[in-house]
């Protein structure tokens, strides 16, 4: 299936690692040229990797999305280096690194980063992207939110809320932007083995006495079993699979949706 996205230019927010990472070698793997965004150094050598692995152009950029001169400033530098932006995918997040059930577990005080990276974050990345997609009158934008935001998960509320919120705005985006040609959607995934699912675990470990503790794979395990019908983790590869069909000629009819590729664990009518 040919995806149409052959030298187009994909940004990638939190691209060095995770499901980030695997969102930009999709789309080297299609022929697009890649800017990851990503607040660690390490978003350099993630690009220039794909770059060699594909032969395209990538680059990486660090860039932190609270910050909105730095999204700002990212902007035109991808636009120097490689080009107007076709495809926005925002997968940068954070947790709050703490277990919150019950949530108050949790200060007011846990709330803030996690609120400001994901929400925030979003909304810089919208902010910044958007006037050169209208004027040009096509591009899409692909948010990454979680299943966490549609079912009040109660293991980390300020990311469940977060999450809650970005599938909100990208909704309320997709109505903005559909007049000038402009598609926005959100993906959310399951359970995915990253370093964030793994902090979710390590969170919930620290606060268990010491007979229920358990190891990652043994909490995982139970999980994916009592939740997730198809019965297996859902891969960084499989979430790619879902950003790289939203954002392609493919899914030309497909915006204000939410899509989730989470095994059937959240099923809507």
């Amino acid at each position: 299936m040919d995806l149409q996205i052959n030298h187009h230019i994909a940004v990638v927010t939190g691209g060095a690692s995770g499901i980030g990472r695997a969102i930009a070698e999709a789309f080297a793997a299609e022929g697009a040229r890649v800017a990851i965004w990503d607040v660690t150094k390490t978003g350099a050598d993630a690009a220039a990797e794909i770059a060699r692995l594909n032969s395209v152009s990538a680059i990486g950029l660090v860039v932190d999305v609270t910050d909105e001169a730095s999204v700002t400033a990212a902007v035109r530098e991808t636009n120097r280096q490689l080009g107007p932006i076709d495809h926005l995918v925002h997968a940068a997040a954070i947790g709050s690194g703490k277990f919150g059930f019950p949530f108050t577990n949790l200060k007011p005080a846990d709330w803030g980063k996690t609120l400001e990276v994901n929400i925030m974050g979003m909304v810089h990345v919208a902010h910044a992207v958007a006037p050169e997609m209208i004027e040009r009158r096509t591009g899409t934008m692909i948010f990454i939110a979680s299943v966490a935001g549609q079912i009040g998960s109660q293991t980390d509320p300020p990311y469940s809320a977060s999450k809650a919120a970005n599938i909100n705005f990208a909704q309320c985006l997709a109505k903005d932007l559909a007049p000038h040609g402009v598609r926005v959607n959100s993906v959310c995934p399951g359970m995915v083995q990253t370093p964030l699912n793994r902090g979710v675990w390590q969170a919930w470990n620290d606060q268990q006495p010491e007979g229920k503790k358990r190891s990652y794979e043994e909490w995982a395990g139970e999980k994916i079993r009592n939740v997730v019908p198809l019965g297996r983790w859902q891969t960084p590869a499989d979430i790619a699979d879902m950003v790289l069909f939203l954002s392609s000629a493919r899914a030309a009819q497909v915006t204000g949706q939410t899509i989730n590729v989470d095994g059937g664990f959240v099923m809507h009518w």
